[in-house]
């Protein structure tokens, strides 16, 4: 192992290495804490020839990569294997944390062509402001876009809040870089919405964790920057009349809808709990809450116009209770609080099971009213914090100990709600996870729901790409 260290500094030098197990147990540990390993280095390249070195060291000495970019993600899938699970697939050799977040050039905008080139540590959040000095929007977004970087963004094919009019991440990149396992850098970073010469290479590394290669830079799309946006939360009676107001809001305003967020009262009265700046804006409590969004290139003035008399059908058509418009960017910000504080809200109540799933758009009040009983019958006082983006059907389905309930003895049973939750999600013919990927937590949980033909087919293409077995082992398969 030293001369593998001491070839690795050769490769990246003093500060492209670390060594030290108390700062590397920071690389080594996911955000929830719920996984931790020792690796026997973390090593930071800070280019894509660097990177390749280091992966063709790798692959010499059959040394495990789990590459890693802002470790935002999870479902433990950028910590390294543990104990018995890194020898059951292969890593018992040992393991090294690849950390891209020193690859954070952005090394190209074209505007004209609405494209903009960056490596895999660019920053989400950078990445967005240099579309925007370049008055154009890059629109991914997410909770945790200021520490988030686009090439853990692009292996879990992260989704967010504005997937209703611009798609997921697999829809937003045109061209990648990777480094294969062996080393090698296939070089696909292509500006071109129309190339038809074969199999779309680039979508094989889109959502795999990094377990059939790294990326090391990306060709994203741009849009033109939107001049307006008008906000507003709405309350309703139901999921289902949410799923009304959402087939009304398209209508009416086309692909100017760009949010559609559904939370339920519970979550809401958790942030005013723990958040007790922040207000809702009515005078009472209702059982629904869907957060809408319309952007555009147009004056705010038009944009108002059009929501508010959006708004005034859907209430004459009893689709909503009461609804409050912002009426400037600050109002619309505490709006957006609102939702986006839920998370932080949970983590003050205390633990619970979590859950990211997505079932067809047209399904999900189905879907909810049956996994809360199916819930309530086998663990009764359970409450449900259900939240998400109602308009791309992918739900934050998370479950509560009853209240007072002894937290660690529901914890403990964390499997056999999942189970619930999930069955539930394959009755409807939805997906396990919706945008959180599977990492090591949800590993062994797809084999439930996936057909052996499709498990099948995935390993055969990790073993096409990865013979040796060292990219990301553990993860996905």
């Amino acid at each position: 192992m030293t001369q593998l260290i001491e070839r690795l500094h050769a490769l990246v030098g003093d500060a492209g290495l670390v060594t030290d197990p108390q700062e590397a147990a920071i690389y080594a540990t996911d955000w929830r804490k719920r996984y931790f390993a020792k690796p026997l280095a973390v090593v930071k390249p800070a280019s894509t020839a660097e990177v390749a070195a280091v992966v063709r060291l790798c692959a010499e000495t059959g040394t495990a990569v789990v590459p890693q970019g802002g470790n935002t993600g999870l479902c433990g899938g950028a910590t390294p294997l543990a104990g018995e699970e890194a020898g059951r697939f292969g890593a018992g050799g040992g393991q090294i944390v690849l950390k891209l977040s020193r690859l954070s050039r952005i090394r190209a905008v074209d505007a004209v062509n609405n494209t903009i080139t960056v490596e895999a540590g660019c920053v989400l959040a950078n990445v967005q402001q240099a579309a925007a000095v370049a008055d154009r929007l890059f629109p991914l977004s997410l909770a945790a876009e200021g520490s988030c970087e686009i090439g853990g963004n692009l292996s879990t094919n992260a989704g967010g809040t504005a997937v209703l009019r611009y798609g997921n991440a697999r829809d937003l990149v045109l061209g990648l870089e990777v480094v294969l396992p062996d080393g090698q850098i296939w070089n696909g970073l292509r500006g071109l919405r129309k190339d038809n010469t074969g199999y779309d290479l680039k979508q094989l590394f889109v959502g795999a964790e990094g377990t059939l290669g790294v990326i090391t830079a990306a060709v994203l799309k741009l849009f033109p920057r939107p001049q307006a946006r008008a906000t507003a939360l709405v309350a309703l009676e139901s999921p289902d009349k949410a799923l009304q107001l959402l087939s009304h809001m398209q209508g009416a305003c086309g692909d100017r809808l760009t949010g559609f967020e559904l939370m339920s009262a519970f979550c809401l009265s958790l942030v005013a709990r723990y958040f007790p700046a922040t207000r809702l804006p009515f005078a009472q409590a209702y059982p629904q809450y869907v957060l809408l969004e319309l952007s555009d290139t147009s004056s705010a003035a038009n944009l108002d116009a059009t929501l508010q008399a959006a708004l005034a059908e859907a209430s004459e058509r009893s689709l909503v209770l009461d609804a409050a418009v912002a009426a400037s960017e600050a109002q619309a910000e505490a709006l957006w609080a609102l939702r986006e504080n839920i998370p932080e809200a949970q983590v003050h109540e205390g633990k619970q099971i979590k859950h990211d799933v997505s079932v067809p758009i047209s399904r999900i009040a189905e879907y909810i009213a049956a996994t809360d009983a199916d819930l309530q019958r086998a663990f009764p006082g359970v409450r449900m914090v259900t939240f998400g983006h109602l308009g791309d059907g992918n739900l934050h389905y998370n479950v509560a100990p009853p209240e007072g309930g002894d937290e660690a003895a529901f914890m403990a049973r964390a499997g056999e709600v999942s189970r619930v939750v999930h069955d539930s999600a394959a009755r409807f013919s939805g997906s396990i996870s919706a945008e959180h990927g599977l990492g090591q937590y949800k590993r062994d949980e797809i084999l439930r729901y996936k057909s052996p033909l499709e498990m099948e087919l995935m390993r055969r293409i990790k073993a096409a790409l990865d013979p040796q077995g060292i990219m990301n082992p553990g993860k996905v398969l």
